[in-house]
């Protein structure tokens, strides 16, 4: 049978159990470990090439446990029972997660709300300095993540363009709608937007199992009578609207409601919150649109309340404190977070001049790791 004592160093004591140990750690403070997480993350587990796990735990014959642990230096150094293995880890790393914490994010950034008066200050991107810059477009989506809307300017007139400028970002994500769209009018259109009729504030492609997180829309031509873009910030909108209507907000926070959108060769459902929040229970966005929602299934009686609640949220969705308006402009393209970025647009005269937007979708999460690559170091580069 093993010892379960250990040496003790002035500031580190460190005692064996079965399961795990307990360290007094740089804060001052004892702190519990288990051995199966101390052995599957030390640090020799991980592969320096490829970033990921070369050590198979499913491998052990038996549970891990350690024959000694001392602190030498600043790491502590476990040899491991039965194995002809040693640990070494920085205790400043396992400070970190000592009560659980999470492995620092930087994509997590906070939210900034914005308001209908929000139009000059949106930021904005010269597309060839995109191009030519990581360091400016590492600003270009932490402006996505903080503000969920952005402007790229200086477009190039073609299709190509749209696909670079996306593909800064991450990668193009196709929807039943195809890999990109062309917003103009069609003769047959399959969809609102394909009209020139008025287009009511929402989320795209809702019916989607996860609908594409950030949207382009590159604006090729905009010579048109009317069409004036609509733009409001969903977190905005629902942070008023928590405090306004708590039980409405509740009801559209825990309940999901179903969404459609069919046509002659796709047939799309899922269910959605309309409003969405994050593991802070913060709101992180919407999912909505009145054209693409489909019978509510809900019991009859909870519709009663239910009901109310969503419209008078769509109705403080129109209001004028949130709603940004603006035309858009040939060479511009608006990028924005469509899982909180609501959108939509006034009618407009169809013969009086050409409007001619191209758009595709890139999911938030290939952002994110895009804008972690850029701007921090990892867990594994030098």
């Amino acid at each position: 049978m093993n010892d379960l004592s250990s040496p003790i160093t002035a500031s580190h004591a460190i005692t064996l159990g079965e399961k795990g140990l307990d360290i007094t750690l740089p804060d001052g403070k004892a702190h519990y470990f288990n051995y199966y997480w101390l052995r599957d993350n030390c640090p020799s587990s991980f592969s320096p090439v490829t970033r990921e796990r070369s050590f198979d735990i499913f491998h052990l014959e038996t549970a891990p446990r350690a024959a000694s642990a001392v602190v030498e230096g600043e790491a502590l150094v476990i040899a491991w029972d039965g194995e002809d293995h040693v640990t070494r880890m920085p205790l400043c790393w396992l400070e970190t997660y000592a009560n659980g914490g999470t492995r620092k994010d930087p994509a997590d950034l906070s939210r900034t709300p914005w308001f209908g008066d929000h139009y000059p200050s949106v930021p904005r991107f010269s597309q060839p300095e995109l191009v030519a810059s990581n360091e400016t477009r590492a600003k270009w989506i932490e402006a996505m993540l903080v503000h969920g809307f952005t402007i790229v300017t200086d477009m190039p007139d073609s299709d190509e363009g749209l696909t670079q400028t996306a593909e800064l970002m991450g990668f193009v994500r196709p929807t039943f709608f195809g890999t990109y769209f062309d917003v103009k009018t069609h003769i047959n259109p399959t969809n609102t937007a394909y009209t020139a009729g008025a287009l009511e504030l929402h989320t795209d492609t809702p019916a989607e199992e996860f609908a594409p997180g950030i949207q382009f829309l590159h604006c090729r031509a905009n010579t048109v009578q009317g069409g004036e873009s609509l733009y409001a910030d969903g977190v905005a909108v629902a942070n008023d609207f928590r405090k306004r209507d708590p039980e409405g907000f509740k009801l559209l926070s825990e309940i999901a409601i179903p969404f459609f959108c069919e046509h002659d060769t796709y047939d799309a459902r899922s269910r959605q919150y309309v409003i969405e929040l994050d593991q802070y229970g913060e709101v992180s966005g919407l999912t909505i649109s009145q054209h693409m929602a489909d019978i509510f299934d809900l019991d009859q009686k909870l519709l009663d309340d239910y009901y109310p609640a969503f419209c008078r949220f769509g109705r403080m969705l129109q209001e004028d404190k949130y709603m940004m308006r603006f035309l858009m402009k040939g060479g511009e393209c608006m990028v924005f977070d469509n899982h909180r970025i609501v959108h939509g647009r006034a009618a407009y005269t169809a013969t009086s001049g050409d409007r001619y937007l191209r758009g595709c979708y890139v999911d938030r999460s290939e952002m994110r790791s895009t804008y972690r690559a850029l701007v921090s170091e990892g867990r594994f580069k030098a």
